[in-house]
Order: structure tokens, then C-alpha cells, then sequence
């Protein structure tokens, strides 16, 4: 049988099943299905093990030049179109992540949510939205998770059937196999800008306004502790990345994450990741062995990714031994909810006094916890900015200087709404003067207070 007629005969059965199917979907069956078949055929041509020891590009090319000379070989009726199409799904079949590879190179793609091998979707602008893009098989989806997870010496099978990973871009990666996922590998993956985000694109974005933004940079800059609350995919890392461009490039700064998102910009930064168990259950490095080992690298601050269990406390007793300005995040729907949750981790670490000991001690570490929000029409917003006070009596004191005031919905279903001053000066205005820090006057009156 001569290349022609094997690709024929391997073809002739996806399309008798998709001709019941618009034109559009026999020809992307009658595709992917030469362009499986040309894997095949490269793969059983190549020397895997030479493929390692050229360049990215120079293996681009070679695949190129490869996939035309079968396709001429295979006297297929194909047009110029659809050659180009079959050469760029080998290139990322091979150096890439296949299928979703257009999508990670889709800058208005922010997460990428596979559902098994034949449901692909998709967020943009904060919506979720269906896409046309398919794996061959869970088999062809198992691939390239494992191709993901490898890269950074991680590994997911029966034994491990959940990974988090990221990629080389720093996208976070999240990965759920069966036996877990009943209906075929879970893949989802939280795109990061190439080019990190900066405090004018969430000014364009109207995540923030221009006091509140002067605001934070003059806190960052002062080395006031603060915490970053929010829901999930609210932004809290992205806002944490964004509101750490303001630290002076003469500070040694040190990262501390489950999966290293964070893209610093400064000089001098020490990354830190955190190690799952093997598969003997053992070698596990958590968040909190980072955090005890950070203390010794000589630190100016420390940027835990987000706080989730018993490494609170010892973040709390950094930031209140020397290293502040210190920043983390935590899941949370609201500043006073976001207290909350520090109080049940600090008793899931152990710390065995009262509620009010705790609160005295979150309350003398941090001073500011800003929080972000996914509204109804997936724009992102700081929707909060407050700070802590203090204790009075047994309750934990705080005062919030501005707001996102929301006041309807438009027919369009975007929400409308403006940022708001309270009127209340805070307390930290003294600390940011001693440091050098000068805002302006009336920053904090709602009369000259400029809303979105």
C-alpha cells in the first residue's frame, strides 16, 4: 500500500461519520485526520533523541520541510490553505501543546478549561465561552498533559491524579485524570500575559482609579504590610504582580508559591516553589518549611503567592520582625471575611491561645488589606480598600477609605457604578510622611474625589 492509499484508508472513516455534519466539520474531520496520520508517519521516521539536542526553530523547520515532502508523497487533493493548517498542527503537535497551542496564543484568552478530550472552552473578558477545538482521544489529551507536568519534574498517573504545574510563560496549569475525572482528563490552565500587566493598564481597565492607584504605590513603597482579598479568578495575583512593580529596586525580595506565577521585575529576586510528595508519600516541601527557610536568606521583604493553611504564622511573625512590606494573598469575599479566615488558619498552625491573642497578632502585622472582585460582567475591581486599626476591646478594628459603589446593571448587562473616599483619613498617613511618602491633600475628601 503506497502513502497515498494509507491515508486514504485511515481517513475514509471519520469523514463517513461527519458527513451528516456541516461542510465546515468534514473538513476539519478529513484534517485532523491526515494530520494524525503524518504524526504517525514523522515519528516513525525521526530520531526522537536528535530532536533534543537542536533548537526550537531549527526543529520548526525540519518538521516543515518534513510534513511537505508526505503530503506531496501522498498525492492527497489539498489546497494551499489547508497544507499551511496541516504544518502548523504538526509544529505544535511536536513543540507545542497541540490543539490548545492557538490558544495560548490568543492574547484575549485568559483561561483555557478542558473537559475531557472533546470539550474545549474558553474565557475572555471574564465570560466563559464554547470552542470547536478537540483532542484526538484521551490518549492524545494524556500526552500532552504529561508533556506539561514533566517539564518540571512533576509527574500524574493513577498513583498522583492531580497535579498543579505551570508553564514556561509562567500560566498556571492545573491537571485531574482519572480515576477522578469520570468523564476523561481535566486540564485547566490560567493564562499570564507574556508582558506582565503595570498599574496604567488597570487604570485603562477602570480596575482601580488614579487615587486609589497613587495610593497603593505610596503604601508599597513605605513597606506597609498588606494582604490582597478576593474570590477565585477575582485577579489577586495578577493585582499582587502589578502592585509589586512599586518596590525600590535596591531590596532583596523573596517568593514563596505552589506554582510560581509571580513575574517581579526587579533585580533582585529569589523564586521559591513548593514540592509535592512522591510517590512513597515522602519529600513533600510545603509553603511553610519555604517560609521558615526564607528567614535566613536574609530577606528586605517576602511575597508568600497566597496564604491558605498553617505558613500564616509564620508570615504574620515575619512581617512583624523586620520584614515589612510584605505581601501575600488569600481567598476571601471580603476584607472582614478575609480576618476571619487568617483567625481558623492561625488555629489550623497550632497557635493555642485565645481569639483575641490572635486578632492582637494579625492586627500588629498587617495594616492594609485591599480587596479585587470579579463583578457579574467579568470585569475585575478593587472594590475595597481598608485599613486595620487596632483592637478594641476583643474585636479587631477597621476603617475603609475608598469603595467601588455599585448602583445598577445597564440593559447591555454591564455593571455601572463608581470608586468613592469615604472621608476617612487614615491612620498609616503618618507612617507613609515619616518615610518620605507625601500625598496629596485632599486625596481622601469625597468632594474632590474622582470616581472611575
Amino acid at each position: 500500500m503506497d502513502i497515498r492509499q494509507h491515508f486514504e484508508s485511515h481517513a475514509s472513516i471519520p469523514i463517513a461519520l461527519a458527513t451528516a455534519q456541516s461542510p465546515n466539520r468534514v473538513t476539519a474531520v478529513r484534517l485532523e485526520s491526515i494530520k494524525s496520520q503524518i504524526h504517525r508517519e514523522i515519528l516513525a521516521q525521526v530520531d526522537l533523541r536528535r530532536m533534543e539536542t537542536i533548537s526550537p526553530e531549527a526543529l520548526r523547520q525540519e518538521l516543515k520541510g518534513l510534513t511537505q515532502r508526505l503530503l506531496d508523497e501522498s498525492g492527497l487533493a489539498i489546497n494551499e490553505a489547508e497544507r499551511r493548517q496541516i504544518v502548523q498542527g504538526i509544529q505544535d503537535e511536536m513543540l507545542g501543546l497541540g490543539p490548545i497551542e492557538p490558544l495560548l496564543a490568543d492574547p484575549t484568552v485568559s483561561d483555557i478549561l478542558v473537559n475531557g478530550p472533546h470539550s474545549v472552552y474558553v474565557e475572555r473578558k471574564g465570560k466563559i465561552e464554547s470552542t470547536n477545538i478537540e483532542f484526538d482521544s484521551e490518549a492524545h489529551l494524556m500526552r500532552v498533559i504529561d508533556r506539561i507536568v514533566s517539564r518540571i519534574g512533576r509527574r500524574v498517573d493513577e498513583m498522583n491524579p492531580m497535579v498543579d504545574a505551570r508553564l514556561p510563560d509562567g500560566s498556571r496549569v492545573n491537571a485531574v485524570i482519572p480515576p477522578l475525572a469520570i468523564d476523561g482528563p481535566l486540564l485547566s490552565i490560567r493564562r499570564f500575559s507574556v508582558v506582565p500587566y503595570t498599574m496604567m493598564d488597570l487604570l485603562a481597565f477602570h480596575t482601580l482609579n488614579t487615587e486609589m492607584s497613587e495610593l497603593i504605590n505610596g503604601l508599597v513603597k513605605a513597606k506597609i504590610n498588606l494582604l490582597v482579598s478576593g474570590g477565585t479568578g477575582s485577579g489577586k495575583t495578577t493585582f499582587l504582580n502589578v502592585i509589586s512593580a512599586s518596590i525600590p529596586h535596591d531590596e532583596r525580595i523573596v517568593t514563596i508559591e505552589d506554582a510560581a506565577e509571580l513575574q517581579l521585575q526587579q533585580p533582585h529576586v529569589v523564586r521559591m516553589e513548593t514540592r509535592p510528595q512522591n510517590i512513597e508519600g515522602k519529600g513533600e516541601i510545603s509553603q511553610r518549611a519555604l517560609l521558615r527557610n526564607s528567614l535566613r536568606m536574609r530577606p528586605d521583604r517576602i511575597i508568600l503567592g497566597e496564604v491558605r493553611g498553617a505558613e500564616v504564622l509564620d508570615m504574620l511573625q515575619a512581617m512583624n520582625t523586620g520584614h515589612d512590606g510584605s505581601m501575600t494573598t488569600i481567598h476571601a469575599n471580603s476584607p472582614r471575611d478575609a480576618i476571619t479566615r487568617l483567625e481558623h488558619m492561625l488555629g489550623m498552625a497550632g497557635l493555642n491561645v485565645d481569639a483575641r491573642s490572635m486578632r492582637q497578632q494579625i492586627s500588629a502585622a498587617l495594616t492594609v488589606i485591599v480587596q479585587v472582585s470579579r463583578l457579574s460582567d467579568g470585569r475585575r475591581k478593587v472594590t475595597s480598600l481598608q485599613e486595620i486599626t487596632g483592637m478594641e476591646g476583643d474585636v479587631l478594628s477597621m476603617q475603609e477609605i475608598f469603595k467601588f459603589d455599585q448602583t445598577g446593571i445597564s440593559p447591555e448587562g454591564q455593571v455601572q457604578g463608581r470608586f468613592v473616599a469615604t472621608g476617612i483619613r487614615p491612620k498609616f498617613v503618618q507612617r507613609l510622611k515619616t518615610r518620605g511618602i507625601q500625598l496629596r491633600e485632599d486625596l481622601f475628601d469625597p468632594l474632590n474625589f474622582r470616581g472611575a
